[in-house]
């Protein structure tokens, strides 16, 4: 039986150093903020120097790292894998929508938000991997989207890559739990963030707003917020969620029970 203070403890990132994709701006800022909050030591990575800075501005604590790249491009991301410290936890927040209708798609748009969303994140662990910056019981949490199982018009490509995303965060789970690696999946419906404006972007004028307006009135407990998606991205990232691997963990704020409702009313 543990005491209220080991219980505490387990909560929190003290001595954990966390590796931060998308750290310049939206969910990722947030869980950059959170992680510093209980303890831990954020190394975040972006393309925006000026918006990583900021981030960087908003931590508490000391020892936090800053790495201005572009993983898209592999010669970044081996940068950060050689410079970079040995890490506790690695979280994928790094991604682009890019919505367009099926008809309309391209291959260099297949191309670019699967570079982004998917194959980044892979390389990088593959690389942290052969530079043996992992450590022992280290957590990997991605950033999926409800729309790899719930598709929105427009977001073929986006929930594709979240759904590919699933798939290889098990498959990290299988293969490397001899070393007590954990991976799971976060799953938010709509937050309020930039992505979420462009979401509605292939539907302009009266017919995008009536469209968000009836989205938003079937969430039980409105639009999501940035620190709710980082409040349980932390509890993946901590002890207290030691027991828990291969999850794709639905934040919805009770849509789908809105949904349901709607139908037989």
């Amino acid at each position: 039986m543990s005491d209220s203070n080991s219980v505490l403890n387990n909560f929190k990132l003290t001595g954990k150093r966390i590796l931060i994709t998308g750290a310049s701006s939206g969910i990722g800022r947030q869980i950059a903020i959170n992680v510093a909050a209980l303890g831990g030591t954020v190394i975040a990575t972006g393309r925006d120097i000026a918006r990583l800075e900021q981030t960087l501005k908003l931590l508490t604590g000391t020892g936090h790292k800053i790495f201005v790249a572009d993983l898209t491009f592999e010669s970044d991301i081996i940068s950060i894998a050689t410079a970079c410290d040995v890490v506790d936890g690695i979280v994928h927040s790094a991604g682009i929508v890019s919505p367009s209708a099926t008809k309309f798609i391209l291959k260099k748009q297949i191309a670019n938000v699967f570079d982004t969303n998917y194959s980044s994140i892979v390389l990088l662990i593959s690389a942290l991997f052969r530079k043996k910056k992992i450590a022992p019981k280290v957590s990997c949490v991605f950033l999926s989207s409800f729309s790899a199982h719930f598709p929105f018009p427009g977001g073929s490509i986006y929930s594709s890559t979240k759904a590919a995303l699933e798939a290889y965060s098990k498959t990290l789970a299988v293969e490397n739990a001899s070393i007590g690696l954990r991976a799971n999946c976060v799953l938010p419906a709509l937050v309020r963030t930039d992505i979420y404006d462009q979401t509605f972007s292939i539907t302009d004028g009266q017919q995008g707003v009536e469209r968000r307006s009836r989205y938003e009135s079937l969430y039980l407990h409105g639009i999501g917020t940035t620190d709710q998606v980082a409040n349980t991205v932390t509890f993946l990232l901590s002890d207290a969620s030691s027991w828990i691997t291969g999850q794709s963990i639905v934040l919805d704020g009770g849509y789908l029970l809105g949904v349901l409702s709607k139908s037989i009313e």
